[in-house]
């Protein structure tokens, strides 16, 4: 009995595979494998990506952060610089009045040098005029000299 078992399921094989109904069934089975592995490879690169898409999302939010800070910065620093540009302008208008000042006291100095080495010019004049003439006289250039220094400063 076991044998007419074994030949009618061999026999219905048989019929199965001549009528395409198990090489259907086969390729059916084979698609349906295929496209669970394809899945399950979309699932394996998908939770790869996972932990790649939370860096990315940090960093992002990280870029947003600086991006928001760098902004506050830039407002508070042109807030700062409106707060101090009254001071800057009256700062600019003293150190433009000490230049002005120091320019002046400079060309009064030139001045004086110039004016002390015209006088010590007539008075080296007025020594070889003297030597000479061979007469001594005292020199008066010296003490006039001392006292126009005397009065530039």
């Amino acid at each position: 009995m076991d044998k007419l078992l074994e030949f009618g399921r061999r026999a219905w094989f048989i019929v199965r595979v001549i009528s395409g109904y198990e090489e259907r069934r086969i390729r059916s089975y084979r698609l349906d494998l295929q496209r669970r592995i394809e899945k399950a490879q979309a699932r394996k690169t998908e939770l790869k990506r996972l932990p790649e898409q939370a860096i990315l999302a940090e960093v992002r939010r990280m870029v947003e952060e600086m991006q928001g800070l760098n902004r506050r910065l830039e407002e508070t620093e042109a807030a700062i610089e409106e707060y101090f540009k009254p001071i800057d302008k009256n700062a600019e208008i003293i150190m433009n009045l000490q230049l002005e000042k120091e320019e002046n006291q400079m060309k009064e100095m030139m001045k004086a040098m110039h004016e002390q080495s015209m006088l010590q010019r007539t008075a080296a004049i007025e020594r070889s005029e003297s030597k000479d003439s061979g007469v001594v006289q005292p020199t008066q250039s010296n003490a006039s000299s001392s006292s126009q220094l005397d009065q530039t400063k």
